[in-house]
């Protein structure tokens, strides 16, 4: 397997992601920055990973809001 040094995302996984953005914004501020509704109705970590794990669509809106917040919080 090639390294992957270009890849911001590489060796963080979902779980960490979304335990970061939980910490560092709240499930209110992700509910209204990702319209998901995992995010907006009782929202829980192990309930919105089953739904980015199935849904391409949306975990790549969670990961690049990720990489959005780590570059502003820099």
């Amino acid at each position: 397997m090639l390294p992957q040094k270009n890849n911001p995302l590489h060796n963080i996984t979902l779980e960490q992601i979304m335990n970061y953005l939980v910490e560092t914004c709240g499930w209110q501020y992700l509910a209204e920055q990702i319209n998901i509704n995992c995010f907006q109705n009782n929202p829980t970590i192990k309930s919105s990973l089953t739904f980015l794990r199935k849904t391409p669509w949306a975990r790549t809106k969670v990961e690049n809001f990720y990489l959005y917040v780590k570059r502003k919080n820099k």
